[in-house]
């Protein structure tokens, strides 16, 4: 039963961005581990938690400062009104215990450095098509071999704002909301490998507005419950700029249950980075598959192919009963 389960599950995994919805599948579709966000929505009527526990050392040359920070950083995710749209709330919330060497000086500071929420919409998709982009059934080599096609991306949108509640110590002076605006991709480059990237523009209109980026590369073993994930992460504002290096695993323990883990780290002094997080997702799955009545679905499926040799048998007939 378990090896008809992993069988079921690696076919969900490696073909997901293929079926027919393009966005719910069976299989738990999470964001983590990493910030790199997917192209394609957790699926209509979907509830989804992802959260993780994080622990960072981090020191200051310029500064001659020293902190430790523990902290979760966590989201909320719905599939509303179509399989294409997410409404999704993000958080990161964290303690820092700073120390400054030279004053003998010790400090916490406690609050969000992550506080936002807003709306993804998928607005294309290469694999929207299932029988142009089905597998080949009978050619190993022909779905596992590269093809320029798959450098295609899926492409969304997404729209929100960040929140500065109170006295936050890690944004002095930023309003209390700002827009964000950011775009993702994805592309199957092949059924293990898996490329994501976005580029965000946050907390616009405020004194210091920020562009950020993340690539992810993830793979998936021949055991399909475990994936590897290499990611970059980069920001550029007047307030902070830096570049992070991310590289971690993830495990299926059910359908709707996944645990991740990794590691990362900067490379410069101020601050230095390094960091591990452990995390969990989780969804409640109230997905229902919606009924396509006959006479709407696509001429390209089966059901659409009898029908359309059905109407070719009737004209003829028609025509012999004219003569």
């Amino acid at each position: 039963m378990d090896f008809r389960f992993q069988k079921i599950t690696f076919l969900l995994i490696l073909f997901a961005p293929i079926l027919s919805s393009a966005q719910y599948t069976d299989v738990i579709n999470s964001n983590r581990p990493g910030r790199a966000v997917s192209a394609y929505a957790v699926g209509k009527n979907v509830v989804q938690a992802e959260i993780g526990f994080l622990y960072e050392q981090q020191d200051d040359a310029s500064l001659n400062t020293d902190s430790n920070i523990f902290g979760a950083d966590f989201s909320i995710r719905y599939g509303l009104l179509f399989e294409q749209l997410e409404i999704v709330y993000e958080g990161s919330f964290i303690t820092q215990n700073l120390t400054f060497t030279e004053l003998d000086l010790d400090e916490t500071r406690t609050d969000f450095s992550r506080n936002r929420a807003g709306i993804k919409y998928l607005i294309f998709d290469p694999f929207k098509n299932p029988e142009s982009n089905k597998p080949n059934l009978y050619s190993w080599r022909a779905n596992n071999v590269f093809q320029w096609k798959n450098l295609i991306p899926a492409v969304s949108l997404y729209a929100g704002a960040t929140f500065n509640l109170g006295e936050n110590p890690f944004f002095e002076g930023d309003p209390v909301v700002s827009p964000r605006a950011a775009i993702a991709t994805q592309s199957r480059l092949s059924p293990r490998f898996v490329l994501i990237s976005n580029i965000a523009y946050d907390r616009i209109g405020t004194d210091f507005p920020e562009w950020s980026y993340a690539v992810s590369l993830t793979h998936a073993f021949r055991n399909p419950k475990w994936s590897v994930f290499f990611e970059t992460q980069g920001f550029n504002s007047d307030r902070y700029s830096d570049i992070l290096l991310r590289t971690g695993v993830a495990y299926l323990i059910n359908q709707n249950f996944q645990a991740d883990f990794h590691l990362g780290s900067n490379f410069k002094t101020s601050p230095s980075r390094l960091f591990t997080v452990l995390g969990f997702s989780y969804r409640l799955d109230f997905h229902k598959d919606e009924l396509i009545p006959i006479e709407s679905q696509s001429a390209g499926q089966n059901g659409g192919i009898k029908r359309k040799n059905y109407k070719k048998k009737r004209r003829k007939k028609k025509k012999k009963d004219d003569f």
